[in-house]
């Protein structure tokens, strides 16, 4: 009798193809869905420091304001027409001196801040944006002011600022927001003893800056915008005389 060759036969060998094709598949799937949620969890994680880098960027700026005066030229002019207190408070638009700048942080020299409120991208909600310029005293920041006149809704005199120009420049703070307004906290006279106003017309400086910021979408696993509350520590006026 003849004996029979040790070997596989061909279903054999695709039956043992087949199986690693499967077990080949199996293990690319499984790396392709670890892939995709560290990917997931990677852009969440640079969303939530984003959200906290911003949110700790607005309380720095704010705490940082400084109270200094602006010597206006109105019409064009050469020579200062109104020496007032430098700070545009809106509900859309802020402006005012701070020591705190995103290039160079506490260490560097003091900036002029444009805070405005601009439509988001596509139209889709509002973003927070802010300018940076160089302050270089009260006739540089004289420029961005064009003198005292009466505001028609209140009936007192009140600064009057350029309007705050947005670019490419610009710094997005806060970006995919349904509303976002800034009010400032005036003091009041007992009973009252304060109050929150969406327009300054003020001489002097808020007790405090509030930005309430509502997201667009309500997502429970991101840090979402919210709302800022300042106090604004300003215990010397740059309007007033002062001796020794």
């Amino acid at each position: 009798m003849k004996r029979r060759r040790a070997g596989v036969t061909l279903l054999e060998l695709l039956i043992a193809v087949s199986l690693l094709s499967l077990l080949v598949a199996g293990v690319l799937t499984a790396m392709r869905a670890g892939m995709t949620a560290l990917a997931r969890t990677n852009s969440r994680v640079i969303a939530n420091r984003k959200a906290i880098g911003a949110q700790r960027i607005l309380e720095q700026q704010i705490a940082g304001l400084m109270p200094v005066a602006a010597e206006c030229i109105a019409g064009g002019g050469v020579a200062p027409s109104a020496k007032v207190a430098f700070f545009q408070g809106e509900t859309q638009t802020m402006r005012f001196v701070s020591t705190y700048s995103l290039g160079d942080a506490s260490r560097g020299v003091p900036r002029i801040l444009e805070f405005q409120v601009i439509p988001g991208e596509n139209n889709q909600g509002v973003r927070l944006v802010v300018n940076e310029h160089l302050f270089t005293g009260g006739l540089g920041a004289g420029r961005f002011c064009t003198g005292v006149a009466m505001d028609a809704l209140a009936g007192v005199s009140a600064t009057q600022f350029v309007p705050v120009q947005t670019g490419p420049g610009s710094f997005v703070l806060a970006d995919k927001l349904a509303s976002c307004r800034m009010l400032f906290r005036e003091p009041m006279p007992p009973p009252q003893m304060e109050r929150w106003v969406g327009k300054w017309i003020q001489p002097y400086w808020p007790t405090a800056i509030r930005i309430e910021m509502t997201p667009l979408e309500a997502d429970t696993s991101k840090i979402l915008p919210t709302t800022i509350t300042m106090p604004v520590f300003v215990n010397r006026s740059q309007m007033g005389v002062y001796f020794d």
